[in-house]
């Protein structure tokens, strides 16, 4: 064991960016191995997680909401000695004290410093891109089925989408609506089977397939969308009261553009152990360049970055053990 390098006091050993399941699980890691660490959690962003109405394929849980999960998952985190605090954080930078490298972690309230950290800002629902998109944002089109879904009774819905999360927040959706009509670009479903199975079964889903949005409009609020069949070429009309879209999602990076490697989505690049191409500067969760978008390697990830943002501080401060 080498002489452990002096650290300023105002230095975290580890900052956390983000909130989600792969920040608090990165959070219980870090603390238990007892690094100082802050979670910094913005709350203009919403997480994933937490806008999913019913989790059921966590392991060793048979149903929870995700906000209930990931509020869980924080308060064990903080049990260890995680600290937290809420903040949008805009710019992540080097800079170096006498010779040791430090990243300053700037939001709101100012700069903090840490010897690493570990990005976890999850990921934005993606737009359609269509004509009256933006502007019947809050007047009828929403991302969030459970911010939103209540507004909707006895309504017509339109969801737009085919994957996992399109089929269960259109069926969380039949709680609320009249009718809930799928358009999908396919002729089948993306969805996991049960769900679909749970889908087919409802007697207050429709499906459109084939067939994209190509226009949502109205007068003060949403009351039609215009759809295309992309085999035929056709367009009609479908009356409805709110659109939901559910077409995926891009990475909450925009502020990471000229500190790390992004990939041509925006994604942050790392390794298998979760490092980045910047020395102190690990990522996980939906903000990374992944195959599989769920809580559960969310929350794996946040355990290797943990370790190894563990493993990197231990090396800066000398006490590495060989």
């Amino acid at each position: 064991m080498n002489k452990m390098k002096d650290i300023p006091q105002d230095v975290y050993d580890i900052i956390i960016v983000g909130g989600g399941p792969a920040a608090c699980t990165a959070g219980i890691y870090g603390a238990r191995g007892r690094m100082n660490t802050l979670m910094v959690e913005s709350m203009s962003i919403m997480g994933q997680a937490t806008m999913t109405d019913m989790v059921e394929n966590y392991p060793g849980v048979d149903q929870v909401g995700g906000f209930e999960l990931v509020a869980s998952y924080k308060k064990q985190a903080e049990k260890f000695g995680l600290n937290s605090s809420y903040g949008t954080v805009n710019r992540i930078s080097k800079t170096m004290v006498d010779d040791l490298p430090l990243w300053e972690v700037e939001d709101e309230s100012g700069v903090k410093k840490a010897l690493s950290v570990i990005v976890t800002t999850g990921a934005k629902p993606k737009k359609v891109g269509v004509p009256g998109e933006d502007e019947f944002l809050g007047k009828g089109v929403s991302y969030c089925a459970t911010c939103d879904g209540a507004f909707f009774k006895e309504k017509n819905i339109v969801v737009v989408g085919g994957g996992d999360t399109a089929v269960e927040e259109a069926l969380y959706l039949t709680r609320f609506g009249k009718k809930v009509s799928i358009v999908h670009r396919r002729d089948r479903f993306r969805a996991a089977k049960l769900l679909q199975e749970r889908i087919f079964a409802n007697d207050k889903m429709d499906f459109v397939w084939n067939s994209v949005v190509e226009e949502i409009s109205g007068a003060d609020k949403v009351e039609k969308v215009v759809l295309k069949n992309i085999t035929t070429d056709e367009k009609s009309e479908l009356a409805c009261d709110g659109v939901f879209v559910f077409v995926g999602w891009e990475p909450n990076t925009g502020f990471l553009k000229d500190t790390i490697d992004l990939d041509e989505h925006d994604c942050i690049i790392v390794d298998a152990a979760m490092k980045t191409s910047q020395g102190g500067i690990f990522a996980a969760g939906d903000c990374c360049n992944k195959v599989f978008h769920q809580i559960v390697t969310a929350c794996g990830d946040g355990a290797t970055a943990a370790y190894s943002a563990q493993q990197y501080v231990e090396e800066l401060k000398g006490v590495a053990y060989k």
